[in-house]
């Protein structure tokens, strides 16, 4: 068999699994009891974030995923951010089908390799010249026709330990707090206080979401991943922006419609003792306020401080129940796998990715029928 075969019977695979509880993991018992379902119809959607050149935008319009997160010009500093350039990406993303929903401004790195380093340092004035060129960026984006920009406000990136075995031989990528041998070693940023943090973001929003708000983009705000333990923090920064409260705090900070979160439902899950019961909470508070803009649609087993990223269908978190709860609340937007378990042989995560496609496109059209008919 061919990897196009492959690929495209691997996603077939994914939908059977999604609708036959039969062929899923043993785990699948574990998954609560699906919540009665809202009597409207939704219209959630199937994206991707992954690229947007010609193999892959072939491959997701063939699989019907017809949202985009667009990756930026170049994820290193140079990139061409012209307003031509941005329609030409744009045009050319829509030459296939697909729908730019958003494009990404700034990708989540450690703080040493950051584009808005001096933001998150708290340095003056050279924070003021980096927000300067992000409202650059955020006005000829939305001149281009973007309307949305997700973006992560972080010192440490992503952090994981020891990557462990998951379901056939699978790798799952991994974090166990008491393995992280880095913890208590400051970042070049030194140590910095929650309250030190909370005033590098609020200076930040104070000056972007004006801009937003004049060329109406919306801004989608990641949590940081992981969340970490307090008051003891990770390797000297305590990262507010990383558990349901912070995520309370941080939507409060500015009245703007455009102010809202790039939700990240795996990361989210990673901050709480028992996902599979909390997350649905979490969906409906933010989703009621219309904060959600975006979704990362990860799952996880274990929770705080000792997780693994998984397939969708062998987590703690019960898929189904959660899409309901987005549909219950009225979200209306993408909904997208991030990471995927590495398998011996996948190239570039793409079966990988082709089983979440399949799985989560399976799951929005059974949830967008219910309550239609009858």
């Amino acid at each position: 068999m061919n990897r196009r075969s492959f690929v495209f019977n691997s996603a077939a695979c994914a939908l059977s699994a999604a609708i036959n509880p039969s062929l899923a993991a043993s785990e699948s018992a574990k998954i609560s009891p699906p919540q009665t379902p809202s009597p409207r119809k939704a219209n959630l959607k199937l994206g991707t974030q992954h690229g947007d050149g010609d193999d892959i935008l072939k491959v997701m319009a063939a699989f019907g995923v017809n949202h985009i997160c667009a990756l930026p010009p170049a994820l290193e500093k140079g990139g061409d951010w012209s307003v031509e350039a941005l329609t030409r990406k744009r045009e050319h993303i829509e030459s296939y089908g697909v729908k730019a929903d958003a494009l990404r401004l700034i990708h989540p790195s450690y703080v040493s390799k950051s584009e808005i380093h001096h933001v998150m340092t708290g340095e003056s004035p050279e924070r003021d010249q980096e927000i300067d060129a992000i409202c650059d960026k955020m006005r000829n984006a939305a001149r281009a026709g973007f309307p949305m920009l997700t973006y992560n406000l972080t010192m440490l990136g992503v952090v994981r330990t020891k990557s462990t075995p998951g379901r056939g031989g699978a790798t799952y990528s991994t974090f166990k707090y008491e393995e992280a041998t880095d913890r208590d070693q400051p970042t070049e940023a030194g140590r910095v206080s929650a309250e030190e943090s909370w005033e590098r973001i609020d200076y930040f929003l104070k000056h972007v979401m004006p801009v937003a708000d004049e060329y109406k983009v919306r801004m989608a705000c990641h949590p940081e991943d992981p969340a970490m333990p307090e008051p003891a923090g990770f390797r000297g920064v305590h990262r507010v922006l990383s558990t349901v409260d912070g995520l309370k705090k941080f939507v409060a900070l500015n009245s703007s419609l455009n102010h809202g979160l790039n939700f990240c439902q795996g990361t989210v899950s990673e901050s709480l003792k028992s996902p599979r019961e909390e997350i649905y909470d979490a969906i409906r508070y933010f989703g009621s306020r219309g904060k959600i803009f975006n979704v990362h649609f990860r799952n996880i087993k274990g929770g705080f401080l000792n997780f693994q990223e998984t397939f969708p269908d062998n987590g703690d978190v019960d898929f189904l129940r959660a899409i309901r709860t987005y549909k219950e609340v009225g979200y209306d937007g993408m909904l997208m796998p991030d990471h995927v378990p590495k398998i011996d042989g996948d190239e570039d995560g793409r079966q990988a990715f082709a089983y979440c496609f399949g799985y989560i496109q399976a799951l929005i059209q059974m949830v967008n029928e219910e309550g239609s008919r009858g």
